[in-house]
């Protein structure tokens, strides 16, 4: 039996909005079935689905969470930019000049691209004693 993704489920694994697969099932690029009124597609065509991901796709980097920026700080040379990516607060630290060209601000929605070189260990955190 095919297992089905229901379209937001879709947009998370692409890295895009709800609209932005409205848009691409419009033009074509994409097509939902409908279960009970909902879009749904088959988990074995979501390959067909990431043929379509935005620019940048093709980047090695493969950790995507889309979000909104929820604050940005800027001095005269870099800027922090805190992301809401669902369960996920995501931080990162650019150059001031990348977020004014970015457009970056509260309200603004942004994905945030993870490509992890180093791995931080935590003391303390989820580790049961015994």
């Amino acid at each position: 039996m095919a297992e089905w993704l229901r379209i937001g489920e879709v947009a998370t694994a692409v890295g895009v909005s709800v609209d932005t697969l409205r848009r691409w099932e419009a033009e074509g690029r994409v097509e939902f079935e409908r279960q009970g009124g909902k879009r749904v597609l088959r988990a074995d065509r979501l390959a067909d689905v990431l043929a379509h991901r935005p620019a940048g796709a093709g980047s090695s980097a493969r950790n995507r969470l889309a979000g909104v920026v929820v604050a940005v700080e800027k001095d005269g040379v870099m800027a922090q930019v805190e992301l809401a990516c669902g369960d996920f607060r995501v931080v990162s630290l650019m150059s001031r000049e990348a977020a004014d060209e970015l457009g970056l601000a509260p309200g603004v929605r942004a994905t945030a691209v993870v490509k992890a070189t180093t791995v931080i260990v935590e003391a303390g955190r989820g580790v049961e004693s015994g």
